[in-house]
Order: structure tokens, then C-alpha cells, then sequence
């Protein structure tokens, strides 16, 4: 080895060798290094082979290995009789340049773009063994074993070409819409056909996808406040212009929508008029059929997002909107999220078939099918009856959970909350005292072994109540009980 300048790269140079990564792809990866700092020049020598497994007391072969794979990636030329050189046709870099060149533009981007307000990602965060949560089900009454099932029976019948060997309908398979229609039909009161169903990964995909083809920036936007944080940044990321309507006891005002009409041009109102999110409290009957006359009489689209129908306890569920609109102007949304798990990305948007067509071809631009596999396996679930027998068995836990937790609440933490008995749902809207710090709470709740929320998604400019969802549905009544017991302990 003739350059005292090479050695030196090399002089300080150690090996892993009980990393999973061989030896020869480390040292590969080193020498990358020194080309991409600029270090290693084009057109420059290395050292031979022999010289080099000296030097780093290794094997040839590793040495050989290592340029071999430099050179099918283009990092390294080879001439017979004159050695191993840097190619000709790697740029080098100034060394200013160099500085600029760091292991951290895995975290910045080098290339600029402008963040907006958008609600905080969720971090993955270990869940402790207590949880109130935002009113998610329990997946251990989930029928798990049946779903498998029916999953694997897709993937093991004849006529797999057909079904899984090319791309299907963007809208989602035939089975599918076939069964969600017949669903729909019977439990909501629709009047659907499969051509009236488009498959989604859940309601948030949904809400994105009407976004995408139905709304224009300057578009208004009406939703509830407090409402859901999620589908409101779809809307302002959509451009769309969003004013807020304040929810009662009866679920939205109505009557401050109709003095809108009267003044601007509404292209959408998003509502949750079965358990509004997330106060829980159902729309009231005419406050819906105005709201049906409005959207008749104005031209708006109703977003229907009936998250969890099925969990209704009072009396039978009222019917959605969808159900007795007669002119096309609802798009219902719905989703399996709440039923079995939110890790289960399963629902379905129902709208008029010429809506479906256009969504069907805007959705191909996001995701160019979704999962025909996990949609049909659901569809033998809603055929042979799984479904339901599974709503009516944790329809009735659920209650119990409901009644046994609000029963905790009153007896042992009446002096600091407020609220009342949801209809339905599967969480409690709980009001604090002021003197409470939500925040505080969740955090001290958090090392206590009790995941709870901070109230920071439900608070706004205009709108701010020291309230949070307490979800029951999730919980045995033991941990129901253990949750509030560290709750008042916190709060004395």
C-alpha cells in the first residue's frame, strides 16, 4: 500500500462480527461512507485486496466481496493489471458541501414544504393494564376464532384466479356491498343495492375520499362543536372554509344552520346525529327532518357518521337519516371499527350509484381497492348470521358496563363530575370541575396504571369545557372499578 493518506482512512476501522450484517457488507457500507463524504475521490485508487485484509486483519475474500459489491452498485470500477478505482462517474462534492451532509436527514427533509395545523400525531405509548378509553369495544368479546375462519376459507377455496388474481372493483368486492346492502337494509331501514355501497378502510378514509371528490377549496363546511378533531382537518386540509354549530341536549342546533342557508352557500354538514361525538346525545327527531329539509331546500350534502348504531340502549336506535332521505343528499358512513376492534379497518360509505361511480374512481388515485380478501371474509360473517348474534350478545355487556360504571361515577365522584347517562355509545361524557386539571390528571392517572384523556381534542377558541370521554365499553367491571378508585384517589 503505497498512500500513508489511505491508511489513515482505514487505520481505525473495526468490525461487528456478531452483528446479523456480514463483514464484507460492513466494510462495503464504510467505504460508501468515505465516497459519499467526499473522502474517496473519483477516480481515485484503492488499496489491493491482499494490502487491504493486512491492514484490517481480515480475510481476502472479505476485501474481494466488498468491491464486487461496490462495483454492481456502481460505487467502484475494476481494470484488470491496474487495479480498484472510485468511478469515474461519482460527482465529488466540495468539502463545504460536506458539512451540510449528516446522519440526520432521516428526521429533516432537505427539501422544503409548509406544515399546517394538524392534530397531533398519535405516538404508540404502552397501554396500561386500566384504560378509559374513547369508547372503543372490547375485542375479547370479538368473534375472533370466526373471522379467522372465514378469512382462511377465502384463501382456501377453489377459484382463487378469479377472485384474487387481478384487480377488482375499486368500490369493493360484489359479496361485499351485496351483503353491507342487505345489512344496512334490515337493521337501518335503507333502501340499498350493492351499486349504492363503496368498501372503505374505516370512517377517516371515508370522510378523506369525500374530501378528495366532493369539495372544493372554498367550500363551507359545517360540522358540530364540539366535534371530532380528525374530520375536521380533513375539511381545512381540503381547503374548505369549516364553521362550527354548537350541540345541546338535542344534539345540533338546527335553527343556527338555517340562518347560515340564509346568508351563504353551504356545499356540507358533517353530523354524528345518532350518539354526536363527543357528547354522546342523539339528535332529536325534528330537529333531523328539518335538517333533511334544509339540505332539500339548499342544495348541501349530509354527511352521516353513524360510528357505532349498534350500541343503543334506552329503546330500539333511531333511524339514520339516510333512512328517510328521499332526494340523494346523504352520504352514510359507517364502520366495523367499533364493533370489533379499531384495528380492524372494515366500513362502508352508502350513497346515490352515480356518487358511488365518481368516488370509486377517485378512490383508485388513494388506494386502488382496498382489501378484497378481509371484505369478503366479512361478508360471510353478515350472511351466516355471526354479526349479528355477536351486536346482541355485547349489546346487553355493554349496557351492564354502562350501568355498573355510571353507578361508580355517582357514588364516588359526584362532589367533582358532572354528567349524564348515555342513551348509547360506548363512553360517558364527563364533565369536571374547573378546579380539575385534565391534563394533570391524565398524567398522574397515566403513572398510576390508568390510561385516560386530557381533554385537549375537545377544547376550542370559542368552545372550552373541562370534559372528557370516559370509555366504559372495553373494561371488565373489576377494572371499571379499580379506574375510578385511582381517579378519586387522584382528585382528593
Amino acid at each position: 500500500m503505497n498512500s500513508p493518506i489511505i491508511n489513515q482512512l482505514f487505520a481505525d476501522l473495526s468490525f461487528d462480527r456478531s452483528a446479523e450484517r456480514a463483514v464484507y457488507l460492513q466494510l462495503a457500507d464504510t467505504l460508501l461512507s468515505l465516497i459519499r463524504g467526499g473522502k474517496l475521490r473519483s477516480g481515485q485508487k484503492l488499496p489491493g485486496s491482499r494490502d487491504l485484509a493486512d491492514l484490517l486483519k481480515i480475510n481476502r475474500i472479505t476485501v474481494t466481496k466488498a468491491y464486487e459489491e461496490l462495483q454492481m452498485q456502481g460505487w467502484l470500477e475494476s481494470a484488470i493489471g491496474r487495479g480498484t478505482f472510485v468511478s469515474s462517474h461519482v460527482a465529488d462534492h466540495a468539502p463545504e458541501k460536506l458539512k451540510s451532509i449528516t446522519s440526520t436527514s432521516s428526521k429533516t427533509a432537505g427539501f422544503t414544504f409548509q406544515p399546517r395545523d394538524y392534530p397531533d400525531t398519535l405516538i404508540e405509548t404502552i397501554v396500561p393494564g386500566l384504560h378509559l378509553d374513547d369508547g372503543y369495544p372490547d375485542p375479547r368479546l370479538a368473534p375472533l376464532k370466526e373471522f379467522y375462519r372465514a378469512y382462511r376459507n377465502q384463501l382456501t377455496r377453489s377459484g382463487l384466479y378469479p377472485k384474487f388474481g387481478n384487480y377488482g372493483n375499486p368500490a369493493g368486492p360484489y359479496p361485499y356491498r351485496q351483503a353491507i346492502a342487505e345489512y344496512l337494509n334490515t337493521t337501518r331501514g335503507l333502501k340499498t343495492t350493492p351499486e349504492n355501497i363503496l368498501s372503505v378502510r374505516g370512517t377517516l378514509m371515508g370522510i378523506n375520499l369525500i374530501c378528495n371528490a366532493l369539495i372544493s377549496p372554498g367550500d363551507i363546511v359545517v360540522s358540530e362543536i364540539p366535534g371530532w378533531r380528525r374530520a375536521e382537518h380533513n375539511f381545512l386540509h381540503a381547503g374548505a372554509k369549516l364553521i362550527r354549530i354548537p350541540v345541546d341536549e338535542h344534539g345540533l342546533i338546527v335553527d343556527e344552520l338555517r340562518k347560515i342557508c340564509t346568508k351563504q352557500k353551504i356545499r356540507m354538514v358533517y353530523v354524528t346525529p345518532h350518539h354526536q361525538y363527543p357528547t354522546t346525545v342523539s339528535l332529536r327527531i325534528d330537529r333531523r327532518l328539518e335538517l333533511l329539509r334544509l339540505a332539500n331546500e339548499y342544495g348541501f350534502i349530509i354527511f352521516e357518521d353513524d360510528y357505532d348504531f349498534d350500541f343503543h340502549f334506552k329503546h330500539r336506535p333511531l333511524l339514520p337519516l339516510a333512512s328517510a332521505d328521499e332526494n340523494g343528499m346523504v352520504i352514510y358512513c359507517g364502520s366495523f371499527s367499533k364493533s370489533f376492534s379499531p384495528a380492524f379497518r372494515m366500513g362502508y360509505l352508502v350513497a346515490a350509484e352515480n356518487i358511488i361511480e365518481h368516488l370509486a374512481k377517485v378512490r383508485i388515485l388513494l388506494d386502488r381497492q382496498g382489501d378484497h380478501v378481509l371484505d369478503n371474509a366479512m361478508a360471510d360473517l353478515l350472511n351466516d348470521g355471526t354479526i349479528q348474534r355477536y351486536l346482541r350478545k355485547t349489546l346487553s355487556t355493554y349496557k351492564e358496563r354502562r350501568d355498573f360504571f355510571c353507578n361508580l361515577l355517582s357514588n364516588q365522584l359526584k362532589e367533582a363530575i358532572n354528567f349524564t347517562p348515555p342513551e348509547g355509545g360506548m363512553s360517558v361524557w364527563t364533565t369536571f370541575d374547573k378546579s380539575i386539571n385534565l391534563e394533570k390528571l391524565a398524567k398522574n392517572a397515566y403513572r398510576e396504571g390508568l390510561l385516560l384523556s386530557d381533554g385537549k381534542a375537545h377544547k376550542y377558541q370559542d368552545y372550552d369545557t373541562n370534559a372528557i370521554r370516559l370509555g366504559f365499553a372495553s373494561s371488565t367491571k373489576e377494572d371499571l372499578a379499580r379506574s375510578v378508585e385511582i381517579i378519586k384517589r387522584l382528585i382528593s
